[in-house]
């Protein structure tokens, strides 16, 4: 990725890139082995660019042998999303991790099943989490499906206290959503008011075509720069256009107009490489390089 950095364009508001990276490490391509990730991971919130790393992103299954991984660090020390495979797992995977006296519980990211109707998902979920003894400071989001029951889902969302989790990539290349399918579930998001992040395939900053595997992938500033749009108004056609850019100094012009407050609709992505974003935002001019001088 190469980017003409505008004479005189500094670092944009730090706000802009708040807890942006969620550290996916463990997840594929990376597939970090879990020790290996909770010290990488401990390194990336002591480091400089620490503003810019959200939680460590962990399976519901891996809980246990996370608890055998951080039984000497000390209370509270590491800040935990966990991914739940169904909505009735939700309270007990809170308790598991909420039980981890290192850990911090952050964020559930709950999937759903292809059975489970879409009047029953919120209904689910509210039910396994009543029992939760405190979900103070822990966000709830359901990975939005996508299929027929995305736009009912969305809309139930905007009733409930759980936001929304987009899928945008993949081990396969049918797994990524093209730019009018992501395109519509932001429009569908950001009319409804429900907060979101996406996960997986965001291996860049901006819309590129992998060499390796020659999957189209989206670009995490490309979808900052989309949702800013959208809640500016821009039709179906504009924000599609901003998905597909592939221009880097367009798309980080683009990110410079953008206010902090896009952050309150797009509130992370998962990446398994921290690094990357945090180099490439550098790179790009949108972060004072400071921050990449401890990057693993």
């Amino acid at each position: 990725m190469t980017a003409t950095v505008p004479p005189g364009a500094g670092p944009v508001p730090a706000e802009l890139f708040a807890a942006f990276c969620d550290d996916a490490a463990v997840f594929p391509p990376g597939e970090l082995p879990l020790d290996r990730a909770v010290a990488a991971h401990l390194r990336h919130v002591t480091a400089a660019h620490a503003s810019l790393v959200g939680p460590l992103v962990v399976p519901q299954a891996r809980l246990p042998e996370l608890a055998g991984l951080t039984a000497g660090l000390g209370r509270g020390s590491l800040d935990l999303a966990v991914t739940v495979p169904s909505p009735e797992a939700a309270g007990q995977a809170l308790a598991s991790a909420a039980a981890l006296p290192a850990a911090r519980p952050r964020c559930l990211e709950v999937a759903v099943p292809e059975d489970v109707p879409t009047a029953e998902i919120v209904p689910r979920l509210s039910t396994a989490l009543k029992g939760a003894d405190d979900r103070t400071g822990v966000t709830v989001y359901v990975e939005v499906p996508r299929d027929r029951r995305r736009a009912g889902l969305i809309a139930a969302l905007a009733d409930s206290p759980f936001l929304a989790k987009f899928r945008t990539g993949g081990v396969r290349a049918e797994l990524y959503p093209d730019e009018r399918e992501l395109a519509r579930a932001v429009l569908l998001a950001v009319g409804a008011g429900v907060p979101f992040k996406a996960t997986a395939g965001l291996h860049h900053a901006v819309r590129n075509t992998d060499p390796r595997t020659g999957f189209e992938q989206h670009g995490h500033l490309n979808l900052l720069a989309a949702t800013g749009a959208a809640l500016n108004g821009a039709g179906e056609e504009e924000v599609v256009a901003v998905l597909a850019e592939r221009d880097a100094t367009t798309v980080a012009g683009l990110v410079r107009a953008l206010s902090p407050e896009v952050r309150t609709a797009f509130r992370s992505f998962g990446t398994c490489s921290l690094a990357e974003p945090v180099g490439e935002l550098a790179a790009l001019g949108l972060l004072d390089p400071d921050l990449t001088k401890d990057l693993l």
